[in-house]
C-alpha cells in the first residue's frame, strides 16, 4: 500500500493516495467549469472524459517531505476562463484536502486536457 503516513502521539495514520486522489477528484468535479477528468491514452495521446467511478486515474497524488503534490489532468467547459477555473479548482482542493487529511499541500499542478461544450 503506497500511502502519506503521519505521526500522531496515539501511532501512526497511513492515508492511502487512492483515498486522497478519489477524495480530490470528488471536490474537482463539483468547482463551476469543470467538466471532468481526463484520461490520457498514451498509446494515441488522446484525452477521454473519465467516468465518476474512474476519477482517480486523471489524478497523481505523490509525498515528499511530508507535503501533497497533486497533479490534475482536466477536462473544462467552453467558455468559461481557464484561470479563473485553475483558481477556483486550486484554493477549493487545497482547502479541503488538508482539512481532510490533516498533510499540508505543497503544489497543485493542472492539465488542461480538453475542452467540452456543455448543455
Amino acid at each position: 500500500m503506497k500511502g502519506s503516513s503521519m505521526n500522531t502521539h496515539m501511532g501512526n495514520i497511513v492515508i492511502d493516495n487512492e483515498v486522497i486522489a478519489q477524495y480530490a477528484g470528488s471536490v474537482a468535479v463539483e468547482c463551476f467549469g469543470i467538466v471532468g477528468m481526463a484520461g490520457v491514452s498514451m498509446k494515441d495521446g488522446m484525452a477521454k472524459l473519465l467516468k465518476k467511478d474512474s476519477l482517480t486515474r486523471g489524478i497523481n497524488v505523490s509525498l515528499n517531505n511530508n507535503k501533497l503534490t497533486l497533479d490534475f489532468h482536466v477536462i473544462v467547459a467552453y467558455g468559461v476562463s481557464i484561470i479563473a477555473v485553475s483558481d477556483n479548482l486550486i484554493s477549493s482542493v487545497k482547502y479541503k484536502v488538508e482539512e481532510f487529511t490533516g498533510i499540508q499541500i505543497e503544489k497543485i499542478n493542472i492539465f488542461v486536457e480538453g475542452v467540452r461544450v456543455i448543455d
